[in-house]
C-alpha cells in the first residue's frame, strides 16, 4: 500500500449540490474531501469537484456572489484536475439557455440546451430522471463497444448504467471532447466530457452504485499518478499529493 497522503479534495459548495453523498464517494475512495466555499481551499487541494442541481442562473450568481468564478477559472487554466458532476459539468460551458441566456464560467467552449419533449413527435418526460446507458461515441452498437478514451472510466462497462437527473445537456463546440453518448428517446446528447484537465459528466457517479464509484476510485488512482487526458498526457497535468 502507498505511504503518499490522502488526496485533498474540494467539493465546491455554492448552496446547490449534492455535497454529502459526493464527500462519501470521495471517502471511500481514499480521499480526503472537504465541502466548502473558501477560496483557499479550492486553490490547495489537489482536486476540485463542481457538484450541482438546480438552474443554472442561479447557480451562477451564486459562484459570482462567493468570489469563486475566477478561483474556478484559474483552477482549469494551471491544469488542476477539475471535475464538474450534473450542473457542475453544464457551468463549465459558455452559455445555456436555461430561462433566457446566461453566461458560463467559459473553461468549455459550447452551449447548455434543452431536452426536447417532442422528439420526432413523441412525448418524452423532461426532466429525465432515472436509469440510462453510458456508451463511447464511437460505439456501433453495445456488443461492438470500443474501450473508453476517458481513463476515470477504466473498469466501468461500456453501455452500464448511471443515474441522470437533468432537464439540460452541454453542446460542445469540439465534438472530441465528447467522451460518453446516452440516449434518451431518440434524443442523443452528451453525458461526458474532457477539455484536457476538466472532465465532466452529466450523470451523478456519486449515485449509480459500484460503476459510478469506480469513476471515484480512478480519480485517486490518477492523483497519484498523472491526470491523463484522452488525447495524452495534458500540459501541468502532473499531480503531486502534499
Amino acid at each position: 500500500m502507498s505511504d503518499a497522503p490522502a488526496p485533498r479534495v474540494a467539493i465546491v459548495d455554492y448552496g446547490m449540490g449534492n455535497l454529502f453523498s459526493v464527500k462519501n464517494a470521495c471517502a471511500q475512495a481514499g480521499m480526503s474531501a472537504a465541502i466548502t466555499s473558501r477560496r483557499e481551499d479550492v486553490v490547495a487541494a489537489d482536486v476540485v469537484i463542481l457538484p450541482g442541481i438546480g438552474a443554472f442562473g442561479d447557480a451562477m450568481r451564486a459562484l459570482a456572489d462567493l468570489d469563486l468564478v475566477s478561483v474556478l477559472r484559474d483552477v482549469a487554466a494551471a491544469g488542476k484536475p477539475l471535475l464538474g458532476i450534473c450542473l457542475g459539468m453544464q457551468l463549465f460551458m459558455t452559455e445555456s439557455h436555461e430561462f433566457g441566456r446566461h453566461r458560463g464560467l467559459g473553461i468549455v467552449d459550447g452551449e447548455v440546451v434543452r431536452l426536447p419533449e417532442r422528439p420526432e413527435g413523441r412525448r418524452l418526460k423532461v426532466p429525465h430522471v432515472g436509469w440510462s446507458r453510458i456508451r463511447p461515441p464511437a460505439a456501433a452498437g453495445l456488443g461492438e463497444a470500443p474501450a473508453w478514451s476517458e481513463p476515470l472510466l477504466g473498469a466501468v462497462p461500456a453501455g452500464d448504467f448511471m443515474y441522470f437527473v437533468h432537464s439540460f445537456y452541454c453542446l460542445p463546440a469540439d465534438a472530441g471532447a465528447v467522451v460518453t453518448l446516452t440516449s434518451y428517446g431518440p434524443t442523443e446528447f452528451c453525458s461526458g466530457l474532457r477539455a484536457g484537465n476538466v472532465v465532466g459528466f452529466q450523470f451523478h457517479p456519486e449515485r449509480s452504485g459500484s460503476s459510478g464509484l469506480r469513476i471515484y476510485a480512478n480519480l485517486a488512482a490518477s492523483l497519484h499518478t498523472t491526470w491523463e487526458s484522452g488525447n495524452g498526457r495534458t500540459a501541468g497535468s502532473e499531480i503531486r499529493t502534499a
